[in-house]
């Protein structure tokens, strides 16, 4: 059984919050993130700038579910430039740091597979590292390129 866990930033700090329940009620900006069985991470943010206000880390659920029908297509540019002015408007930083912001976030973002492609061929799993294999190792990594501090429950997880 993978990871399993629901956080919102928000004020500041991170909060748990149960998956069953609706998003808890927070001020701009926050950034939530729900973690799936150790696959996919999904990230929604407010405000979403460029972007829709959700990105994908590890596996899309289009991907994962093999369903079109799981979650819109994703677009990672669209969803990198919504994150960094999101970081952006939380650390005020300039235009030239927000580009250079939006294609390190790039990097993390996850894309569709066409569902007509093999998984197991796809990602050789021996040629991936751990942050390739274990999303929640993938989600630190995200939240400490936007400078945020980690949820305490994904700090043993975070390579140092």
């Amino acid at each position: 059984m993978g990871f399993f866990g629901n956080f919102l930033f928000a004020g500041g700090a991170w909060a748990s919050y149960d998956y069953e329940e609706q998003l808890p009620e927070a001020g701009e900006p926050w950034l939530a993130v729900t973690v799936h069985d150790s696959d996919v991470a999904t990230v929604s943010y407010q405000p979403a700038g460029a972007g829709s206000g959700v990105a994908y880390l590890g596996l899309t659920p289009r991907t994962y579910f093999e369903s079109a029908d799981a979650s819109p297509p994703t677009d990672v540019a669209r969803e990198a430039a919504g994150l960094a002015a999101w970081w952006a408007a939380l650390t005020g930083a300039a235009t030239a740091a927000r580009r250079a912001k939006e294609a390190e976030l790039a990097e993390y973002l996850a894309e569709d597979i066409e569902p007509d492609i093999d998984l197991d061929e796809e990602l050789d799993v021996d040629e991936l590292d751990d942050a390739e294999l274990f999303v929640e190792i993938k989600t630190a990594l995200f939240l400490r390129a936007l400078g945020l501090p980690l949820p305490a429950e994904l700090e043993p997880m975070a390579p140092s």
